[in-house]
């Protein structure tokens, strides 16, 4: 069974930063996408960034300021969060994929969730 659990957020002031982590059980994620999506109140699902072998993906509005990474040998993904703006205030989700990314930032390509963990930016 494929667990992930998402660990790391907080609340924060504007231009400070977050590590998120995500754990995985049950899963080979080096074969596999993994991915960091948010969602804040009243806001639709919104892919953050993504990776997959070599390969990374951003969402616009995150780019420069986010970082995901992963460490194989603890089966851990993270997203490092720099210069946090109240506009990143949501709660983050971690979701694996099986396979590549493909249209990653629509989030259909992840079958795998974890239960979230929320971000706090105050400005």
């Amino acid at each position: 069974q494929v667990q992930l659990v998402e660990s790391g957020g907080g609340s924060v002031q504007a231009g400070g930063s977050l590590n998120l982590s995500c754990a995985a059980s049950g899963y080979t994620y080096s074969r596999n996408c993994m991915g960091w999506f948010r969602q804040a109140p009243g806001k639709e699902r919104e892919g953050v960034a993504a990776i997959y072998s070599i390969y990374t993906y951003y969402a616009d509005s995150v780019k420069g300021r986010f970082s995901i990474s992963r460490d194989s040998a603890r089966n851990t993904v993270y997203l490092q969060m720099n210069s946090l703006e109240p506009e990143d205030t949501a709660m983050y989700y971690c979701a694996a994929a099986s396979g590549p990314c493909g249209i990653w930032y629509r989030g259909t390509s992840f079958r795998y969730w974890g239960q979230g963990t929320q971000v706090t930016v105050s400005s």
